[in-house]
């Protein structure tokens, strides 16, 4: 059985699901998923960069609405519950928790906990966080142990 903890930022879609179910071939896999819930006026900067780097200006300018704190936390739930689901209904075992305090060190926590063989971290593009190493994948890669690996969504949940 191969271990993988899966960090993902929000609801896996069906081509997620199927991305990461098969990267082992026919090789049983257990997920345990964590998912932060969205986060500051900083986050909310950044995602707007982030959103004019891809042309998408339209979301640029939505980012006020994005549910933030303890709303953000019975969002990011349901989330991580339906993806936590659509693991299971794929054939995999998964369980999932929410992060509440810093993403890496919960993520490093979890390796441990639960001797796992790799990291998923499964994101949109966040383009001026990776410019400068400050991603969730890149910084994982020096504090875990265990190899990471870095994926971009299908498409918008």
């Amino acid at each position: 059985m191969f271990t993988s903890v899966l960090m993902i930022e929000k609801a896996m879609t069906s081509a997620d699901v199927e991305f990461v179910t098969t990267l082992h071939g026919d090789e049983p896999v257990t997920f345990h998923v964590l998912l932060q819930p969205r986060g500051d006026q900083a986050d909310r900067l950044l995602r707007a960069i982030d959103d004019i780097a891809l042309g998408e200006l339209d979301e640029a300018v939505r980012e006020h609405e994005t549910p933030e704190g303890e709303d953000a936390r019975s969002v990011g739930q349901r989330a991580l519950d339906v993806s936590v689901t659509a693991l299971r209904a794929s054939g995999s075992t998964a369980d999932g928790r929410l992060i509440e305090d810093h993403p890496l060190d919960a993520l490093k926590s979890m390796v441990a906990e639960v001797g796992a063989d790799e990291v998923i971290v499964l994101t949109d593009p966040h383009y001026v966080e990776e410019f400068f190493h400050r991603d969730w994948a890149s910084r994982a890669r020096h504090r875990v142990g265990v190899p990471v690996l870095k994926l971009f969504s299908h498409s918008k949940a």
